[in-house]
């Protein structure tokens, strides 16, 4: 076939073709082909969100839903319906953000260099001890992936103003006092209510069930009595805290692991730094002479703070006396950092350095010789380091063994076993949600119900559970979705056809005791041979009562009484059965309304402003969405 292939490939025809697509590669390039395929989830008013957009904001919805709704989120996480509405909710959410966005810039909302570096030295995540610590603050935006601070302040700065458009919409909304006094009076109301509950046992005693109608429910109503689609599965598990139980860690060994990473344990010289900075401006000469000036008053004895505090352009450390704090060799602009590292003394001060920023006069404030940790210090933080290393190590060579022998015999898990040393595990039944560990993971629950495990009957891949954790497995057994036999389920059956019969029944009681109640006449007979009577409840709270809730929730749902008709309804209780309201008398409430209430109304007219107004933005908007793939499981 490949000689046939290569025979071909030498004719006339294909020589054309194959130059034709040379030719469009050289006038097109190849750039075009892959810069044509838009990989954008929307579009709002022409600028476009990108996949790296969505795929930032999914996870961190993603980790925040994880964070407060733990396994349940895992189980909703895996109806694909459920993550489609989450998907496109981000989506929606970043569509919002822009929009606001645009219409900040449109109205020309800015947020000045001063106020984001007071908000950044106010945040709390870069304070130690209640201090700004600017090497705290370098190495958290780092963590985060701002790996400039300049990206740092970019991002903040969209937030701020984003958020300080949003705040113009909160902050203006109130609620008049005649809303807080209506509201307080409705909050606060009372009422006099009686009610008599009516309970459904008494008439499942008489309800009567048929063989043929339990027939006909259960044909009618099979997907209720469905067994879910089972797996048991063999599996063999790679775990790299069992490797490093079987390591020997020798002292030459832990000496050795010292020597070859010396720097991880040498805490490199520190200075803390101050300067006074003159930015150049349009006149060099100028901003030259001033720093120079500067200098000479420094030299002369004056304090450096207090001229760093009034004349230094970075107001962020001039209010500070100029104090960068403690940095590290190659933290700063390289002529900065030669300068401000070639000062002998504490106390010295440098020339004039001019830098891309403009002209410096740097002080060494304090200083903080190279330090390096004993090996007899550490030794043993080092025996469990060299150990969980070595295991690691061994772990990736097994991992490699182990999927190189299940993939090569597929029908059976002994030869990868027995080649990196564990035992085969037959799971217990797995559904595709809800199992023990470790198959809570979905990777495994995916691969437990794929289609090379289930119709292929073949080993897994090397499933990556973790970093600590490879897996492979194959079917052990199978149990197909299936109907259970009308005999496993014919009691359930029964007693739902019991239930529904008995409430059936106990409404038609209830809604005619209700016209008997409406029309005057008195239930109160009627009521013992149910086994209810009234109970008379004055000064029914809205909230709060010791009533079951579905009593006071329709006795405040009720019309004020009135001469010559009743104010009465019935309601179904939580726990079943039924319940007669009866409201006798509505007593006014105290129109002082709690401080906590008021806001909280005050915070939904908020939230029902903005929400209007970004449908407000989205009328006028060009907006496109397209179909969003996430790149995360």
């Amino acid at each position: 076939m490949l000689e046939n292939i290569r025979e071909s490939s030498q004719g006339l025809t294909a020589k054309i073709i194959l130059g034709l697509v040379i030719l469009t590669f050289a006038l097109a390039g190849i750039g075009s082909y892959t810069n044509s395929v838009d990989t954008s989830v929307a579009e709002v008013n022409g600028e476009k969100i990108t996949q790296e957009d969505f795929n930032k904001a999914y996870q961190a919805q993603r980790n925040r839903m994880q964070q407060q709704f733990g396994d349940m989120f895992e189980r909703l996480a895996a109806d694909e319906t459920y993550m489609a509405n989450f998907r496109n909710g981000v989506v929606d959410s970043l569509i919002s953000e822009r929009l606001i966005d645009q219409n900040s810039s449109n109205l020309a909302i800015r947020v000045s260099d001063e106020r984001i570096k007071d908000t950044i030295r106010k945040m709390p995540e870069f304070q130690v001890e209640g201090v700004f610590d600017n090497n705290r603050y370098l190495a958290l935006i780092n963590q985060a992936g701002f790996y400039q601070s300049s990206d740092f302040r970019d991002y903040l700065r969209s937030e701020m103003t984003r958020r300080q458009l949003t705040q113009s919409l909160v902050v203006s909304e109130f609620s008049l006092p005649y809303q807080n006094e209506m509201l307080a009076g409705l909050q606060n109301q009372k009422r006099d209510v009686r009610y008599a509950t009516i309970d459904l046992e008494q008439f499942k005693k008489s309800v009567e069930v048929s063989e043929e109608e339990i027939k006909s429910y259960y044909q009618e109503n099979q997907s209720r009595f469905m067994n879910q689609e089972k797996v048991k599965v063999d599996y063999i598990a790679l775990n790299v805290e069992d490797i490093a139980k079987t390591i020997n860690v020798s002292d030459e060994d832990v000496k050795a692991y010292y020597e070859d990473n010396i720097q991880n344990f040498r805490k490199d010289e520190q200075r803390r730094i101050a300067h006074i900075l003159v930015e150049v401006g349009e006149d060099e000469a100028k901003a030259k002479a001033d720093a120079e000036a500067l200098l000479v008053k420094v030299k002369a004895g004056e304090d450096f703070a207090e001229l760093a505090k009034n004349h230094s352009a970075d107001t962020f450390s001039g209010e500070n006396g100029g104090d960068l704090e403690w940095l590290e060799r190659g933290s700063m602009d390289e002529t900065f950092d030669e300068q401000a590292f070639a000062l002998a003394n504490v106390g010295d001060v440098s020339d004039v350095v001019k830098t891309e920023f403009g002209f410096h006069i740097i002080k060494l404030t304090d200083l903080k010789a190279e330090e390096t940790k004993p090996l007899a210090e550490i030794q043993d933080e080092l025996k469990v380091q060299v150990s969980n290393e070595k295991a690691l190590e061994e772990f990736f060579e097994l991992q490699q063994e182990m999927a190189r022998l299940s993939f090569e015999f597929p029908d059976s898990l002994e030869d990868a076993a027995q080649a990196v040393n564990v035992n085969v595990v037959t799971s217990d039944w797995l559904g595709r949600v809800g199992n023990a560990l470790p198959f809570d993971n979905q990777k495994l629950t995916e691969a437990a119900f794929s289609d090379i495990v289930l119709s292929e009957q073949l080993n897994s891949d090397v499933i990556e559970v973790n970093d600590n954790l490879a897996v492979v497995l194959r079917l052990n057994e199978h149990q197909t979705a299936s109907v259970k036999p009308l005999a496993e389920v014919q009691e359930a059956i029964k007693a739902s056809i019991v239930a529904t019969k008995a409430q059936e029944q106990a409404e038609s009681e209830v809604e005619t005791l209700l016209a008997d109640l409406k029309a005057g006449n008195d239930i109160s007979a009627k009521l013992t041979e149910l086994g209810g009577a009234f109970v008379e409840k004055a000064d029914m709270a809205r909230f709060g009562s010791d009533v079951d809730r579905s009593i006071t929730e329709k006795a405040f749902t009720l019309a004020h009484p009135a001469e010559g008709s009743k104010s009465v309804g019935k309601t179904d209780l939580s726990q079943g059965g039924y319940a007669i309201v009866e409201v006798t008398a509505v007593k006014a409430g105290d129109k002082t309304l709690d401080q906590n209430i008021e806001n909280q109304q005050v915070n939904q007219l908020a939230q029902s402003a903005y929400a209007s107004y970004v449908e407000s933005l989205k009328v006028d908007a060009k907006i496109t969405k397209n179909s969003v793939v996430s790149s995360f499981n």
